[in-house]
């Protein structure tokens, strides 16, 4: 299998981190505007700087999300233009971009920066490819419709120097590449989805009602209703060969709007197998953190849709993430951040980079400032003591996220 970027998504610093750490070759994020997940918590200037400044010590590159639908009023002067002036300061590597004003504005104000097409632009054909390419686009997300022989059909025709990106994990929209108006028609236009407010609408349980009546006509479903516009989430790290074969340069991962411990785990096992790891454990791994099902989404031809679950499937909860570790005498002791409720005595999982998960047990006590407690709290700082048997595993632990094996955590005397 050839070579293939791994782009992670970072809804803030410490999703960043964890992309970092977990083998992202690039994250993508945005500033406080301008961005199609405006319910995150996003960057600000200064914390922009300071991503970048990260990401790249780490030889990591940043993509800077602008890809919102632009008003006449984003050009002012003190506005979209100063905002990639600004970006451009900082050091990042790309915009993705998917309005033709902000593309050639970019190219004016920020010529050094790539310029990479959204895929709200909902690019599918090799002569749309070209003309982009003509403006300055470097790098085109494809549309999320496109089937893996669609792929290859571009890839022949567009020049080998345009790079092609396709969203490999995560979830998806009922809309042509997520141009929808439904959020913005039931919520108002402050919720719009083409703005970064999407409500998620298409998740929400339905009933068909005849309108003469009022009578409600039953279709497939559970006790919360149906969901007739759910589509299931992609998950494709079992098809990497493929995707590659078809020509895909760069796999991007959904995620903006999701957790460190989501980004830690996704990004950890797509690295894995990108390294030539086998698929099978990895596929277990996805189906521990919060997703609806899975499906290969348009690639093999076959879109599904999630016709009756309303809620994400969750197999386990991150507990602590690790803050730093030394030496203890023949052991070793590490200093986490709990983020939910964890006692002493329990079994937690530690997933750390280049390594598959592995169990640990936390120590009989657990003393945050040298007090010994039975259980902590979310927020809590703490001390964990493992013997010298457990070392090889805490001596690559900082930064790393341990989540219960459990969620009926079991305390062992």
């Amino acid at each position: 299998m050839r070579n293939m970027e791994l782009l992670a998504p970072a809804g803030g610093m410490e999703q960043l981190k964890m992309a970092v750490h977990f083998g992202a070759n690039a994250v993508y994020l945005a500033g406080r505007r301008w961005g199609m997940r405006s319910a995150c918590r996003n960057f600000s200037a200064e914390e922009l700087a300071e991503a970048v400044g990260y990401a790249h010590s780490h030889g990591v590159a940043v993509h800077v999300t602008v890809n919102v639908l632009m008003r006449q009023e984003d050009f002012a002067k003190d506005a979209l233009p100063a905002y990639l002036s600004q970006c451009a300061d900082a050091g990042v590597d790309a915009f993705i971009m998917g309005d033709l004003g902000a593309i050639s504005l970019a190219r004016e104000v920020a010529p050094d920066v790539a310029v990479h097409l959204s895929t709200q632009a909902s690019c599918m054909n090799a002569r749309a490819a070209e003309a982009y390419m003509g403006m300055g686009v470097r790098r085109v997300v494809l549309a999320r419709e496109m089937t893996l022989a669609q792929i290859a059909e571009l890839r022949r025709d567009v020049p080998a120097e345009l790079e092609l990106e396709a969203f490999a994990h995560g979830s998806a929209c009922m809309a042509y590449s997520g141009r929808c108006l439904l959020s913005a028609e039931l919520m108002g236009p402050e919720r719009s989805a083409s703005f970064g407010a999407c409500a998620q609408p298409c998740r929400w349980g339905w009933e068909l009602v005849e309108g003469r009546s009022g009578a409600r006509v039953p279709l497939e479903a559970d006790e919360h209703g149906s969901y007739l516009l759910s589509s299931n989430d992609i998950r494709m790290i079992d098809h990497l060969d493929e995707l590659a074969e078809a020509g895909v340069d760069a796999l991007k991962l959904e995620g903006r709007a999701k957790g460190s411990y989501y980004v830690a785990c996704v990004t950890n096992a797509y690295r894995h197998v990108l390294d030539g790891d086998p698929v099978e454990p990895w596929l277990e791994e996805l189906d521990l953190v919060s997703h609806r099902p899975y499906s290969t989404g348009f690639f093999l031809n076959k879109p599904t849709q999630n016709p009756g679950r309303e809620e994400y499937a969750r197999e386990r909860r991150l507990v602590a993430v690790v803050e730093s570790c030394e030496r203890d005498g023949d052991g070793w002791s590490a200093t986490v951040t709990c983020r939910n409720k964890v006692e002493a005595g329990s079994y937690a999982t530690v997933l750390s980079p280049g390594e598959p998960p592995r169990e640990v047990a936390l120590g009989r006590d657990l003393a945050p400032t040298g007090h010994r407690i039975r259980c902590a709290c979310p927020s809590r700082w703490l001390r964990w003591t493992s013997s010298a048997r457990e070392a090889a595993v805490l001596g690559s632990l900082q930064g790393c996220p341990l989540r219960r094996t459990d969620l009926r955590v079991s305390v062992f005397q």
